[in-house]
């Protein structure tokens, strides 16, 4: 859980080579994930699609390749990251909190968060947020970077803390958002306790995935059907998505 003005700036800093640091330090693996995850929601036959933390638009752009009956919205609250995602064709997005969404209950039947949910100021709140944009029955699916079990962790913990930092900052000139990014793939919950977490914020049927030695795990859950939660934050919703799509475009 991180101070959101911090996360806000530092991943504005990287915006203009995100792509470029995530498809080399990945060494192409990134496409996979976004793949093996938009294959999973094409399955839930969806059509409207909420992509939270949506950042540069890689994943909103592969759903909308697997699931082209759906509507698809992307949302992140840096502005920088969301320019990048229009110039390469995700638009629709909105500028928005992930704490305090701008859409109605029961909004959409899919909510993605790829590589986001660990950067929110509270998880159990962004948690519950998602699950107030869920229609009853809808779906969740989480694609977020975790640690491997043994013998692999060694060599990954080295990576990540090492090696990954210097030749980030070298790419991107900003060697403190992956100093950064290690310490928040540590401290984010992973396998039964992510599993917990999705079950205590009112989400069912938890499953976690590894994926490539368990470097990444994906999770699926699915909201739970009777009374909507109340939103985390009373604020008027300046955004109504029900059955068309009215947003802010940046």
């Amino acid at each position: 859980m991180q101070e959101p003005r911090f996360v806000q700036t530092l991943f504005g800093a990287i915006a203009r080579r995100y792509d470029l640091a995530n498809h080399l330090l990945s060494g192409g693996l990134d496409f996979w994930w976004r793949k093996r995850a938009a294959r999973i929601v094409r399955d839930w036959k969806p059509e409207r699609i909420l992509d939270l933390a949506t950042g540069s638009g890689d994943v909103a752009l592969t759903l909308r390749r697997h699931c082209p009956q759906a509507q698809i919205v992307g949302a992140d609250f840096c502005v920088p990251m969301l320019r990048e995602a229009i110039r390469k064709g995700a638009a629709p997005v909105v500028a928005a909190d992930g704490l305090a969404l701008p859409f109605a209950p029961a909004a959409f039947d899919v909510v993605t968060v790829a590589f986001g949910l660990r950067n929110m100021a509270s998880w159990p709140e962004a948690l519950r947020e998602i699950r107030r944009v869920l229609r009853p029955g809808g779906h969740l699916l989480i694609l977020d970077f975790s640690v491997p079990p043994p013998p692999l962790r060694g060599v990954y913990r080295f990576y990540l803390h090492r090696l990954l930092p210097r030749v980030a900052g070298w790419l991107t000139g900003e060697r403190g958002a992956y100093e950064y990014l290690g310490q928040s793939i540590e401290r984010f919950p992973a396998g039964k306790a992510m599993c917990a977490l999705l079950e205590s914020t009112g989400l069912t049927e938890p499953r976690a995935e590894r994926l490539s030695g368990g470097i990444v795990s994906l999770y699926t859950a699915r909201a739970e059907n009777g009374a909507l939660p109340l939103r985390s934050r009373e604020q008027p919703s300046p955004i109504t998505y029900w059955t068309g799509v009215s947003v802010l475009l940046i």
